[in-house]
Formats: structure tokens, sequence, C-alpha cells
């Protein structure tokens, strides 16, 4: 059976009973049984570096030569991505915090790229007896591969394997894109406000301090594709708009708990571009805006990894090698601030998020920190569509 032929009777493809009428927000309880933790994955040894960049760039044709000059950045650490060691710290942590909330649930986890994989992850929930499950994917944003492909990989897997038909099929929901919970946001909030009093306190004038909140760049075509398609979004789409309402909440809340932050220059800039120079991606980059900054009167600058749950590779090679030579370069002070990982309130977020699904909390009620949120339970048609792929299957969420 091809994964249309399974998706094609339901209106929310594998949902459970009560998201699959598909309104944006499932407000009954759900008897969830399971927790699945999804994730990026990466490698955990040099020789995993090349086959892991070939699962990532499958399909589009990339020799190893290629592949070859983005696996430094992972052979300088060893061959070892720290995003495997950072979800089995989150799923310890949402384990544990599950537990004191005294929720029966168990969390796997299975990763798009790299063992464990999802297909595993979902096998083995389903012969442990565990048939509803609620997923969490470790991106908060608008995005085709931080939202739309996770849904995908879900449907694959379902259709696939055939554990989603029959009489007794597993059946995946996710919760909703956590871009401005208050658990998401803290951790930030937290770093931000600790650099900007740390560079006052060194005798760095306000006015000469500067916020660059850094996430992933994409093709543009991509990103004017983020987000529903009955909103109306500028450029760059649900994807930088997200990005620039969180980091405004932010700095509004910097400056009425830290006054002499009034008014202190930010921006929103990208990092870790590839792909052909010839496509557009969103700009500017976060390298290229550090050596202006001097021309502006900048001192020192806070960079602030807002795009991402962990510290894993892009983190730590483009913004506290690359990122952090530019501002050495351009002979000012740089400051890398925290990302949420395993922080007490991010971790209680996520499962605030789940709690959220288990007892149907009304849309009114689900906290959420900018005008753009809470943001939805069903993905609702044509959201973070694939510009070079286009629609295919995909769970959680209505059809185009």
């Amino acid at each position: 059976m091809s994964i249309s032929d399974a998706l094609a009777p339901a209106v929310v493809p594998f949902a459970s009973e009560a998201a699959a009428p598909g309104d944006p927000f499932v407000e009954t309880p759900v008897a969830y049984d399971a927790v699945l933790l999804s994730s990026f994955g990466g490698p955990e040894g040099q020789d995993d570096v090349i086959p892991f960049l070939r699962n990532v760039t499958n399909g589009r044709g990339i020799p190893d030569e290629r592949l070859e000059e983005v696996a430094v950045h992972y052979r300088h650490f060893g061959g070892v991505s720290p995003i495997g060691a950072q979800n089995r710290a989150l799923k310890a942590a949402l384990e544990a915090e599950l537990a004191r909330r005294g929720l029966d649930l168990p969390v796997y986890w299975g990763n798009r790229n790299w063992a464990p994989f999802l297909d595993d992850a979902v096998r083995e929930a389903h012969a442990d007896g565990h048939r509803t499950l609620l997923a969490i994917a470790t991106s908060a944003y608008s995005s085709y591969s931080g939202d739309r492909q996770y849904r995908e990989d879900y449907a694959r897997v379902l259709a696939e394997t055939g554990l989603g038909e029959g009489e007794d099929p597993v059946t995946i929901d996710k919760v909703r894109l956590f871009f401005d919970h208050p658990g998401f946001v803290e951790p930030f909030y937290e770093g931000v406000r600790d650099a900007f009093a740390g560079f006052l306190e060194d005798g760095t004038a306000a006015e000469s301090i500067r916020v660059l909140f850094s996430t992933h760049s994409i093709p543009t075509a991509d990103a004017d594709r983020s987000g529903p398609r009955d909103r109306e979004w500028p450029e760059g789409g649900a994807y930088a708009a997200q990005h620039r309402a969180v980091a405004a909440h932010i700095m509004r809340r910097l400056g009425e708990e830290l006054p002499a932050a009034r008014g202190a220059g930010w921006r929103l800039v990208y990092q870790s571009r590839s792909g052909p120079a010839s496509q557009p991606w969103l700009e500017p980059d976060v390298n290229d805006v550090i050596a202006e900054l001097p021309g502006e009167g900048a001192e020192a600058v806070a960079i602030v990894p807002l795009g991402f749950v962990s510290d894993h590779m892009e983190v730590l090679w483009d913004l506290d090698n690359e990122a952090t030579a530019s501002a050495a370069a351009a002979g000012i002070r740089s400051v890398r601030t925290r990302t949420p990982g395993v922080h007490p309130a991010f971790v209680a977020g996520l499962v605030d998020l789940v709690e959220e699904r288990l007892h149907g909390t009304p849309a009114g009620e689900r906290p959420h920190l900018t005008e753009l949120g809470p943001w939805y339970d069903v993905s609702r048609p044509g959201d973070c569509e694939n510009a070079r792929l286009g629609f295919r299957p995909a769970a959680a969420g209505l059809a185009p």
C-alpha cells in the first residue's frame, strides 16, 4: 500500500480521535499513553560522519567530496555531534518531570537522520503496547525542516511499517510549536539579561552594547511558505515573524527589568547557510553584521542562539567558533548566551504542553508571550511547504 492510499480516508492522517476532525486546537482530553521525542540526530563517531551527512542530504545528489567540507566541523569534535548526549539528557529530564507530576507516560526517542531512528522508536512503543503517541520535536518554529518534515516522518513511518493501519492502529499527534511558550523563552531571557548586566558591570556604556538574535538561515522560498496560507506574513514568512516576535518580547522585558537597557540595539540575524550561492537564503549573516558593529560605535555584543534548543553543532561551530572569531577580529567583546538545553523552565514547559493535550486545555487558557500564539495543535492547510519537494503526506495536520 502506498503512503497516499494509507492516508486517503482520514481528515487528519494517523491522528487521535480528538485531533482527527482537524480543528486548530484540540480542546478534548486525550488519553495518550506515551511521548515520542523526535530530533534531527547526529554522528557518534568519525566513521558515522559521512553516512550521517548522506542521510541529511538524501536525494540531492551531493558527492562525498562536498560532504567532507561540512564533515570537518564534526571531525573537529572527534566525529561526535553533541546533539546525541543533549537528547539523552532531555529524555531523562522529561521522564523525571513526568514522574514528578505523577504522569505514567514513557518517553521514546527517535531521530530523522541517525540512530536511534524514529522508525525503531515507534516500533518499540508499539511492541510495548502503546498506541496513542504524543510527539515533541526539538524545534520551536514554523519551517519545513523544523515542523512539516517531522510530520512527514511520522506519516512515512506509520505507513511503511503498517502500524498506522488495522483495527488497533498507532496514532501520532504533535504538541504545538512552542516558540513563544514561557518555558522556552525564559532561558534565552536570562542569558540576555546576564550578558547585558555583565557588560554594564565591566564599564561598557549601554548605547555601545548590541544584541544579535541568531537562527538557522533557510532558503527564502521555504521561509515564505512557512506558516499557514490563511494568514498574511511579511517577508520571511511565519519563520522570521516568530523569531522577531520572541526577540522583541525579550528586549521589552529586559528594558522593564534593567532600565539601562531600554532602547538597546538588537537585530535578527542568520547563520549556518548551505546550498548553492545562486539560491537566495535569509539574511543578514551573523558574521557580516558583527563586522559592521564597530562602525556603529558598538563595543560589545551578546550573541543569542534563539533558533536552537540546545548547544548542538551549529551553535558550537558557527557561533562559538566563527561568530566569536568575527567579534574578536572586529575588536569588540562578545558573549554567546545559553540555549534551553535541560533548563528546568524549558523541561517543565514541554511537560506543560503534554498536559495541555492530556486535559484538552482551551486555547484561551494556554500560555504564550507574543500575539502570534498560542500556535495550532493541528497544522493548517498549506503550512510549511518545501519549495523543492512540494507537499508530501504528513501527520498531525490538514492536507493542503
